[in-house]
């Protein structure tokens, strides 16, 4: 499938401008990453603990995250953990920072699904270098036409976590993203209430059905018209509507 050209344009300017989370207790650390990304053009933010990282996380799902291992509180190896349970965070790429001595935590953060590691010290070329090489990997398999979903309007891009209405960027939380992303992979199928919540959190989160209508709610606000596609059918849940 060939994509107008303006939204062709417009993804591409995103993909360029990914969002990055920097993660680690060390303020330098953090300074001198945020600096050579940010130079680099990147959308950084920064969190000093676990806890910190999954609170921003859940508000804004970032591209990539340059996770320190060694974290006070949730360390690094359950965020990962959590990242990677998550359907709404899976895709979300991590390069881990670590010290010599943690190879075995390397391995277990590989095995969790990180992309890639620099241990300490490091060169900052050389982690923004292994930042690029990741995030260039994700851009050429978001070419493929399944990590894109357009339906009406809307244009979903499944692995960057992005949505345009109209061409126009639309920022949900990851909540949100994941419920429209279930929706628009089968336009046309009634999900119940409880079986959103699985798909989007997974099995046993404890979660009322009336959090997820105000999840749908908040949802359709934020497409503007486009929030009229998702329809309510009584006494079941709510589907996405199909192409007419």
């Amino acid at each position: 499938m060939r994509w107008p050209v303006s939204i062709t344009s417009q993804l591409t300017e995103i993909m360029e401008k990914e969002k990055i989370l920097v993660v680690d207790d060390e303020e330098d650390i953090v300074e001198l990453v945020s600096f050579n990304l940010l130079r680099e053009g990147y959308r950084v933010s920064c969190a000093s603990s676990g806890e910190e990282a999954l609170g921003q996380i859940a508000s804004e799902v970032p591209d990539l995250i340059v996770l320190d291992l060694m974290l006070p509180g949730i360390d690094g190896l359950e965020v990962a953990k959590r990242l990677k349970g998550s359907p709404n965070t899976r895709g979300v790429h991590i390069v881990m920072l670590t010290a010599k001595s943690e190879e075995a935590d390397v391995v277990i953060g590989l095995e969790l699904g990180a992309d890639d590691y620099v241990t300490k010290p490091f060169s900052p070329r050389v982690l923004v270098a292994r930042v690029k090489a990741v995030l260039r990997r994700n851009g050429e398999e978001s070419l493929a036409d399944k990590s894109v979903l357009q339906i009406h309007d809307m244009v979903i891009h499944r692995r960057g976590y992005k949505v345009f209405v109209n061409e126009k960027p639309v920022h949900l939380t990851s909540t949100e993203f994941g419920i429209l992303k279930l929706f628009a992979e089968k336009p046309g199928w009634v999900y119940s209430r409880s079986a959103i919540i699985d798909a989007v959190h997974g099995m046993g989160y404890s979660v009322s059905d009336r959090s997820v209508d105000v999840q749908v709610y908040g949802l359709r606000k934020k497409l503007g018209h486009a929030g009229d596609y998702i329809e309510s059918v009584r006494g079941v849940g709510y589907r996405l509507r199909g192409r007419a």
